[in-house]
């Protein structure tokens, strides 16, 4: 079929080359037709031995090459030769049913040199010119016209000398033929056709190539002629080296075994080809031709026109290899042979070259689009699978989904594979980073099959983007006469932030604990805190008003960051109130009317000194510390309770003992403030300033009805003090008994609590003396303060 079988003839070497595209999921066979015993099986062991190669070229096309000189030949006086070969294709393995398609090939060829030489990829291969002498000018024509009659014979009287490092062997020409080689004469030339690595070769270096060498002479005897002719062939076997973008093929210049007298060696030309073309400016094509004293050689950078790059995957990694089909053709003289034309052979494969795969990150954060690119990949790449966080999808199935798979070419003939992937997409990970960012993560696994093997190839990538799309709440504030109020919107509430009071989250448990009221509708969380509950900051507090503030923190869920806090203040008209602070300070406001009105400058706490810090006509305001102004303390349960009192003490006149009549009321107001007794504070937050401390204990102003009760809870606990004589404890005063002490003199005392219940603590706060029995009376002489 037209397009099937391309040909040509190059250096006396038959070319063909079959396509194959009409070859595939079939099988072929080659047979050589020759002209006189019909067609024979062409196999390797034949191919060797007669002059043919059959292998494949870089792109996977068969081809067959041919020497003119080869077996079952058509030979016109040494100038034109014919070939005739037998294509047979089937569908199956038997080779039944085959078509057979005959293809004729002609080569013309008359510029023989006196020697040539082809070292081919499986023999080497050498004729020789034969000028049979004159014996004189009477004759020529009857000694030419007696040659045909001796080529017929000639075959029987050949014989074949090799010299190899093991001695001489002299063998006939059937001989040398059942060991591999070829041997025959035409009109003009005798040749030897010799395999590689034979055991009569020897290998040896030259110029740091090794050369692949037999030495031989052809002899041809008569009753009255000897004729000796040197049939020496040397090949190259390596030569080739490679850098990471570039292979090198070197050979010898001056091949020592087939130029005996160096001195007279001159070099005529040198040509290079690819793939059976010779190449006449090779810089062209990128390719670098060099020659001096001792080498000829043939740069190729990897990848260069000619040549084919091929997937490969090696342990998992993806790689490249190159191959290319070179040849070289170096024509010289001496002064032994007129004319040598050198041809050598070469197809060229190089290591396997990893190329790691990258991923191009081209997401498009405004378009909320990833878009990835994986390369640099050559065409016989191809991919057939991903999976998206673990998540497999045929190519299908992924653009049925949504997500955009398509290929794009490079600018150095390669090729890559797009995946677009939208930020929404319920695979792609979503992390809140930094204040406002949310960075999106795209785990992809890719599947690809990978050259003409379709080998198997896995590769993964993650893409990020960090992109500035979260909106941090802000939090409304506002009050009412006794509340104040936060809302907050709960988008991302408890997913990307918590808030916290302090260091402690705020739930549902902390808010109700601490008397807040907490609702919720399809936006906000709306917080109530009264004015007098824990976590309420007073930053001013003064006669008849309170500047109060409510803290809130926002905090990331992960890292406890703090992004913003939320702060609500507001100014409080309060006519009574009590604030007891967590580092002891207590602060009052008390409405005190009475019938008639007294002079509220006149009042005071049990210390008679601590006197009102502001007052009107009904108001005073008191600010005092709980280890001052007579405050004594006390246990109730888990708490710890200090009791001070307001009073306010009808005059009389100056040295009369019975008081004078008077209109003035008699007034008492007993205030208490509750702390827990194990409850760790913490103040450093406050600054040391008590008006901005947050308190931690809650108040109470009782009026003078109550106080009865009051003292009767604090009796309630068994509680006995004693005074000892020294410090050995063992003897004590009596209960009723005056004791005179010394200023300066030491007084020891002993508190023993008798109470029985095990959660009840005995702690000494506070030791003082009075005048009276009444521990309460005034004035005071402080002992212990503060424990």
């Amino acid at each position: 079929p037209p397009g099937f079988v391309e040909s040509s003839c190059h250096s006396r070497i038959f070319w063909m080359k079959l396509n194959k595209l009409f070859l595939q999921g079939k099988f072929f066979h080659l047979e050589i037709n020759d002209p006189y015993t019909g067609p024979v099986l062409l196999d390797e062991k034949l191919a060797s031995r007669c002059g043919y190669v059959l292998s494949e070229d870089v792109w996977g096309n068969p081809v067959f090459r041919a020497s003119v000189l080869g077996c079952h030949v058509a030979n016109e006086a040494d100038e034109l030769f014919t070939l005739t070969v037998n294509i047979k294709v089937s569908s199956f393995s038997s080779m039944r049913a085959a078509v057979t398609y005959i293809y004729p090939m002609y080569c013309s060829y008359s510029s023989w040199a006196s020697r040539e030489i082809v070292c081919e990829e499986n023999y080497m291969e050498v004729s020789v010119k034969t000028d049979v002498p004159a014996v004189s000018n009477d004759y020529t024509v009857a000694w030419l016209s007696a040659l045909p009659e001796t080529q017929n014979v000639a075959y029987q009287q050949w014989q074949l000398m090799f010299v190899s490092p093991s001695g001489r062997k002299r063998i006939t020409v059937s001989d040398a033929t059942k060991l591999g080689y070829s041997f025959n004469n035409t009109l003009s030339r005798v040749y030897l056709r010799a395999p590689y690595h034979s055991n009569e070769s020897d290998l040896s270096m030259v110029s740091g190539v090794n050369m692949n060498m037999v030495t031989s002479t052809s002899m041809y005897r008569q009753r009255w002629l000897l004729l000796l002719i040197d049939t020496t062939v040397s090949c190259p076997v390596d030569g080739i080296s490679f850098t990471d973008t570039t292979l090198k093929w070197t050979v010898p210049s001056v091949i020592p075994t087939l130029v005996v007298q160096e001195a007279t060696f001159l070099s005529k030309t040198i040509l290079m080809g690819v793939d059976g073309q010779v190449i006449i400016k090779p810089e062209e094509k990128n390719y670098l031709l060099e020659h001096n004293e001792t080498h000829i050689s043939i740069t190729i950078p990897i990848g260069a026109e000619g040549g084919k790059l091929k997937s490969s995957v090696s342990g998992g990694v993806y790689g490249v290899i190159y191959s290319i089909d070179l040849f070289l053709e170096h024509t010289w003289t001496d002064a032994d042979w007129q004319t040598t034309k050198y041809t050598a052979i070469k197809s060229i494969t190089t290591p396997f070259m990893p190329q790691i795969p990258t991923v191009i990150n081209n997401t498009l954060p405004e378009e909320r689009l990833f878009s990835a690119a994986l390369g640099h990949f050559l065409p016989d790449v191809s991919l057939v699978a991903i999976a998206i966080g673990n998540v497999p999808f045929t190519l299908r199935e992924a653009q049925h989904h949504g997500f955009k798979i398509y290929e794009t070419p490079f600018s150095n003939r390669t090729k890559g594979f797009i995946l677009e992937v939208s930020f929404d997409d319920p695979y792609v990970l979503k992390e809140y980073v930094n204040r406002n960012e949310t960075k999106y993560t795209l785990l992809i696994n890719y599947t690809l099959r990978v050259g003409p093997e379709m080998m198997p190839y896995y590769h993964s990538a993650e893409v990020e983007c960090v992109v500035a799309d979260m909106e941090l709440p802000e939090a409304v504030g506002y009050c009412d006469e006794e509340n104040l109020y936060q809302a907050i919107p709960t988008f991302g509430l408890h997913q990307y932030w918590n808030l916290y009071l302090g260091n402690k989250l705020l739930n549902r448990h902390v808010a109700l604990t601490n008397g807040y009221l907490a609702a919720t509708n399809s936006t906000h969380l709306i917080l109530q805190i009264p004015l007098f509950s824990v976590g309420v900051t007073y930053e001013e507090v003064s006669f008849q008003k309170i500047k109060a503030r409510f803290d809130i923190a926002l905090r990331k869920v992960r890292t406890m960051e703090t992004l913003q806090m939320f702060s609500v203040s507001c100014s409080f008209n309060s006519s009574s109130f009590i604030i007891c602070h967590s580092d002891g300070t207590i602060m009052i406001s008390a409405q005190m009317k009475t019938v008639p009105a007294i002079d509220m400058s006149k009042t005071k706490l049990r210390d008679s000194s601590c006197k009102p810090t502001e007052y009107n006509e009904d108001h005073v305001f008191f600010k005092f510390h709980v280890t001052t102004c007579g405050t004594s303390v006390r246990f109730e349960g888990d708490h710890i309770v200090y009791e001070n009192e307001i009073s306010y003490e009808k005059e009389t006149l100056p040295g009369q003992s019975i008081p004078t009549i008077t209109r003035d009321p008699d007034y008492r107001l007993t205030v208490l403030c509750y702390y827990r007794a194990k409850e760790t504070l913490v103040l450093g937050a406050f600054a040391g300033d008590p008006s901005t401390s947050s308190p931690s204990g809650s108040g109470m102003m009782l009026p003078r009805s109550n106080i009865a009760v009051r003292r009767r809870i604090r009796q309630a606990l068994n509680v006995v003090s004693r005074v000892s004589k020294d410090e050995t404890f063992m003897e004590f005063y009596k209960p009723s008994m005056a004791i005179l002490k010394q200023p300066g003199e030491p007084v020891f005392l002993e508190v023993e609590l008798k109470d029985e219940s095990p959660s009840t603590e005995l702690h000494l706060k506070n030791c003082w003396v009075t005048r009276s029995p009444d521990f309460n009376s005034t004035p005071r002489w402080n002992i212990t303060v503060d424990g």
